[in-house]
């Protein structure tokens, strides 16, 4: 069995639906289109979640890596 990655992960989550979770509590849901290796993320179609539901849209948003604490899969 391969050993896996981090930046496995991320690659195969490009171009899907996944969530992110920030500081403060935050959940944003959108398309996952790009990361650097500083884990800044790029999503498109965009929107705030709050107790799992859809609060507002936010469009394509840039996540600045150091607030990210967890990226997890998600059905659209």
């Amino acid at each position: 069995m391969s050993e896996r990655r981090p930046f496995d992960f991320l690659n195969n989550a490009l171009n899907n639906t996944v969530i992110v979770g920030m500081k403060g509590g935050h959940e944003i849901r959108g398309v996952m289109v790009a990361f650097d290796i500083h884990m800044n993320i790029v999503l498109e179609k965009s929107e705030q979640l709050v107790n799992g539901e859809p609060k507002r849209g936010l469009g394509t948003v840039l996540l600045r890596g150091d607030s990210v604490i967890y990226i997890s899969p998600s059905n659209p």
